[in-house]
């Protein structure tokens, strides 16, 4: 287990920060112990969480040019035929993932492939769940082709308390399946817009894991 980049700037201020509060607490109010105690205890706390936020694991890389894997952690929110209007132009299944702010916030390719399409949209912050969030919220857009032709489209989508959407990639890149492409701080959903003819393989609240749980099986790849 690591630290992902995005947090090892912010986690270092802020263990600076909680440090000298609690010096400065200790210096002003010394002959109470037992508040301070309590104080230094939610500061421990708090960077806890924040510092759990930011956990990177190392995953087994897959490798399996049949399936489609999840783009990140959460729980399955959306399974449902839409249209795709940016880019793709048609028909699609889409399947969405939330992202709770206790999720490991890395995004991974779903698909080894060619970056066709990236565009970056500022918008709104709803909260992810929200039906209008994947049009109307800062969000990313990556269509990525398959060796086979296959183009899928992967939307990273900010939430009420994600307000910052990090991305690696551009135009013209190649990803690899599982690999990371991008990162969301704190709360968010990844879209994934498949094929029509590709076989579903999660259901509506299933947990998923990135780069681990294959989410779909494309027809002749």
């Amino acid at each position: 287990m690591t630290i992902h980049k995005e947090g090892k700037s912010l986690l270092f201020w802020m263990l600076i920060i909680l440090a000298g509060v609690n010096f400065g607490l200790h210096q002003l109010l010394g002959e109470n112990e037992t508040l301070l105690n309590v104080i230094m205890l939610i500061s421990i706390v708090f960077y806890l969480l924040v510092l759990q936020f930011f956990r990177n694991p190392t995953i087994p890389i897959p490798d399996d040019q049949q399936l489609v894997y999840a783009p990140a952690d959460g729980k399955v929110v959306v399974i449902e035929r839409t249209t795709e209007d940016e880019f793709l132009k048609d028909e699609r299944m889409q399947v969405s993932i939330f992202m709770s702010p206790i999720n490991v916030h890395v995004n991974r390719s779903p698909i080894t492939g060619i970056v066709r399409f990236f565009k970056y949209h500022p918008g709104k912050y709803l909260v992810a769940w929200h039906p209008k969030s994947s049009t109307e919220n800062e969000r990313t857009s990556m269509v990525v082709e398959h060796p086979n032709g296959v183009q899928l489209m992967v939307r990273q989508i900010a939430g009420a308390l994600a307000r910052r959407i990090k991305w690696y990639v551009k135009e013209g890149d190649p990803v690899v399946q599982g690999h990371e492409y991008g990162f969301i701080k704190f709360g968010s959903r990844v879209d994934v817009f498949l094929p029509l003819d590709a076989e579903v393989l999660v259901t509506p609240d299933q947990k998923t894991r990135g780069g681990i749980t294959p989410i779909a099986r494309l027809k002749g790849a």
